[in-house]
């Protein structure tokens, strides 16, 4: 049985084919700038012989329409599909469901409309998401086609956890509210946890820290998330690449009035120009470390804002949760960075969290 995941974004567009009957992964690619002068595509695939074959190509691909044409091209000329209706299914990820979508669902003409209500919630993303889904309907049809929602794994927090103090009726009838993102991964690495624990998932107390250019931490009470650092969107929380995460509401305000900021040039200054990058003017954090061992004090200070944020969601959800089975790292930099990982959870002995530092390689 394959399937096809798709994670359509504004300017790019992700894909992986899966052998599900042993969970192989027989191509995956990725194709960047879409709409710009030049847009690389790299794809891999496994051939006939098993052996993991890569290639990268740049081309002027204009939309994501000719982006997906590409996309079955590739599938096709490799070999890894003889025909798209080979396909078992499609996987759609979609960033936010809001309080209509609880879980994947089954794509109709009520869940793309429902996506399209989505849309002023998450104005960056659901387009882009929707968009991909249209065209994978026009390009392959009568097969299922499943949408997996960012925001769907959170839709068990308590009522006191995903209000904000304002008021009710911006709620009701604004659906002003924490929703949390990330989802999908939370969820994954909870089921990979319990597994490795030996415990069933809904007898565990988890606290998830998935952390890639966007970051974002999560607690889990007997399996089921109770609340989570994102908001009402991916801007609120952890210190991300190119995001603030959690800053005093009136900052905006202030700008406003003191030069003249407008709206556009104070949310691209929050979502592109802030985090990592606005401390240290890296977002990759691999070169901010390599700032840091050289001795650049921004870069430094970035890093310690950084560990230090985490560190403090670790802590909250130590309160949250009570009883803390196992603290997860993910993401780009939760599994690959020793030092975050060692410094986030560093002084939390007294919560029973400590860092093996011959096993945190």
């Amino acid at each position: 049985m394959k399937i096809l995941v798709i994670n359509s974004g504004s300017s790019s567009i992700k894909y992986s084919l899966f052998e599900m009957d042993n969970l192989t992964v027989l191509a995956s690619g990725v194709i960047e700038r879409i709409g710009e002068s030049s847009s690389p595509h790299l794809y891999q695939w496994l051939d006939r012989d098993g052996m993991l074959q890569k290639v990268g190509s740049k081309s002027i691909i204009e939309n994501h329409q000719q982006g997906i044409a590409e996309i079955i091209k590739q599938l096709l000329d490799s070999s890894v599909l003889k025909k798209m209706s080979d396909l078992s299914g499609i996987g759609h990820r979609v960033v936010h469901g809001g309080e209509l979508f609880h879980q994947p669902v089954l794509i109709d003409d009520s869940v793309l409309e429902g996506i399209r209500k989505m849309i002023p919630l998450a104005p960056l993303h659901n387009p882009a998401n929707l968009t991909g889904i249209e065209i994978f309907l026009q390009h392959v049809q009568n097969i299922p086609q499943v949408a997996v929602f960012d925001t769907a794994f959170h839709q068990t927090m308590p009522a006191y956890a995903f209000h904000y103090a304002l008021p009710k009726a911006l709620y009701e009838q604004e659906q002003v509210r924490r929703y949390g993102f990330h989802g999908t991964s939370h969820y994954y690495v909870a089921k990979q946890a319990a597994n490795f624990l030996n415990k069933p998932l809904q007898q565990l107390n988890l606290i998830v820290l998935h952390l890639g250019n966007g970051a974002s931490a999560t607690a889990i009470e007997q399996g089921q998330s109770v609340d989570t650092s994102m908001g009402m969107t991916p801007l609120e929380g952890l210190v991300m690449g190119t995001r603030s995460g959690d800053i005093d509401p009136a900052i905006p305000f202030y700008l406003n009035a003191k030069k003249g900021m407008t709206h556009e040039e104070i949310d691209a200054l929050l979502n592109k120009q802030s985090g990592l990058k606005g401390i240290c003017g890296e977002n990759d954090m691999r070169a901010v470390h390599q700032m840091a061992n050289k001795g650049d004090e921004d870069a430094q200070l970035a890093l310690d804002i950084y560990c230090y944020r985490i560190k403090k969601y670790i802590g909250a959800y130590f309160a949250v949760l009570g009883k803390v089975d196992a603290v997860i790292f993910t993401g780009g930099i939760g599994e690959n960075d020793a030092y975050v990982r060692e410094k986030s959870c560093e002084g939390l002995g007294l919560f029973g969290l400590e860092i093996d530092n011959k096993k945190n390689l």
